[in-house]
């Protein structure tokens, strides 16, 4: 017997000398590359430098001097294991896994999820209205929140400190409407199979109007900044060139999708959660290039008010309904209200169900510890999420448990773009490209 693995050979992950750069001088570089006679080329291994990139991403990188010459993303640092872990999870409880992919937009994670799940439920048409517009109004929010880190880290990298600062500044104001719908910043678990976790909390529309009102006064900060800024257009335009035939051929969707020019957004072309009944526009560019990704991006914002203005108009004359489906067999958390402390169940319903009515206790502890079973079947719905096509493969034998859920992540798919984005361009431009891309790595590794 031998330890040679028997699936996968062995090999080297590149020849010749490899070089890890760390903030050194490029003349450092070269002097050490110099020291190899007749070594006309150089591997270097460039990161963690995107935000995103915190040691769960390896670019290595063949260069001729300063010129790209062959670009390779290594992935599959993180580790999370999340898909595996859902099938050993009731259907409930897999949301508070999903939500955890992409925790940049974890709305979408959980929305992508459900929705596979209420059909696979046959329960689609029984969605309570108030239920459908508050995962719009939270998702478009989740967009912006989204699409503010892509700007504002992508200025960091470029060296754009300002936009940086601002955009982490009206990230903080949706994590705070986030907070006070949903409880927590990130990590929510609150769209449910049925519906949403619980209702708005008093006071939310007010504060969500007032942050339309204070997002379009700011919005137009980052086109002053940016859009005729000499030196970012310089730095962004013409830089990751990807043209649509590029991108259908490696499935690429979302802003990088758009900036080809190609109006595809799956909230008009494959609508979901009552997305047809808002007005709004398929934002485009025609660059194919990193500037125009950016530009996709801060229009995009602007429709997501609009969304979220309609939204907020809808749950104003929605006030009492119902936010979960009405059957109390898939209903979960059961007769979920806000109590005095704030946190928990209300006070009416655990007197309910702990003094009043044994098989009111039975079926709270019945639905939450073992959960409700879902015919066997399988379901694909997806939603865009702030990255492209975002969409769950639920699969269910019968049981309360998922037989297998799989996620098609865009970050994952995007980053197939990296070699042919930065191969030919400058060392320098790299860190553009995959910033237009906007990966989210715990998307990627899932």
């Amino acid at each position: 017997m031998t330890d040679q693995d028997l699936y996968s050979g062995t090999s080297e992950t590149s020849e010749g000398r490899v070089f890890t750069v760390s903030g050194q001088d490029w003349d450092q570089i070269a002097d050490g590359l110099a020291e190899e006679e007749g070594q006309e080329r150089i591997v270097v291994n460039m990161g963690p430098q995107h935000p995103s990139t915190h040691g769960v991403l390896r670019l290595i990188l063949e260069l001729d001097g300063e010129t790209v010459t062959e670009a390779r993303a290594g992935i599959g640092y993180l580790h999370t294991g999340i898909e595996k872990n859902m099938e050993y999870r009731s259907w409930t409880q897999g949301v508070t896994f999903c939500t955890r992919m992409d925790y940049l937009s974890p709305f979408f994670n959980e929305a992508t999820y459900v929705l596979g799940v209420e059909r696979l439920l046959g329960i689609e048409d029984q969605i309570p209205e108030k239920a459908s517009v508050m995962r719009v109004l939270l998702m478009e929010l989740n967009r912006i929140s989204s699409h503010l880190v892509a700007i504002a880290t992508g200025g960091m990298e470029l060296g754009a400190l300002t936009v940086m600062t601002i955009g982490f500044r009206e990230r903080e104001l949706c994590l705070d409407l986030f907070e006070l719908i949903t409880g927590l910043r990130m990590n929510h678990a609150f769209f449910r199979p049925g519906g949403v976790a619980q209702d708005l909390p008093p006071g939310a529309l007010d504060e969500i109007r007032g942050f339309i009102t204070l997002m379009k006064k700011r919005l137009p900060e980052y086109a002053a900044f940016c859009n005729a800024n000499p030196i970012f257009i310089g730095r962004l335009d013409g830089i990751g060139h990807l043209d649509l035939e590029g991108c259908l051929a490696l499935g690429i969707t979302g802003p990088v999708l758009r900036s080809t020019g190609y109006p595809w957004d799956l909230r008009k072309t494959q609508p979901y959660c009552g997305y047809e009944t808002y007005d709004f526009d398929v934002q485009t560019w025609d660059s194919s290039d990193s500037y125009g990704r950016f530009r996709v991006r801060l229009n995009e914002m602007w429709e997501s008010l609009r969304i979220i203005e309609q939204a907020a108009d809808r749950l104003a004359g929605l006030d009492g309904a119902p936010v979960m489906i009405q059957d109390k067999k898939i209903g979960w958390p059961s007769q979920l209200a806000i109590g005095s402390d704030g946190m928990g169940n209300s006070l009416d319903h655990i007197r309910h169900i702990m003094g009043e009515s044994m098989e009111a206790l039975i079926h709270h502890f019945k639905l939450v510890t073992e959960g409700f079973r879902v015919p066997a079947g399988q379901a694909y719905v997806p939603v865009e999420s702030p990255r492209g096509e975002l969409g769950a493969h639920v699969v269910s034998d019968g049981g309360t448990r998922p037989f297998r859920a799989h996620f098609r992540d865009p970050s994952f798919t995007n980053l197939q773009a990296t070699s042919v984005m930065a191969e030919g361009g400058m060392v320098a431009d790299v860190i553009v490209a995959i910033a237009s891309i906007d990966p989210v790595m715990g998307g990627v590794d899932r």
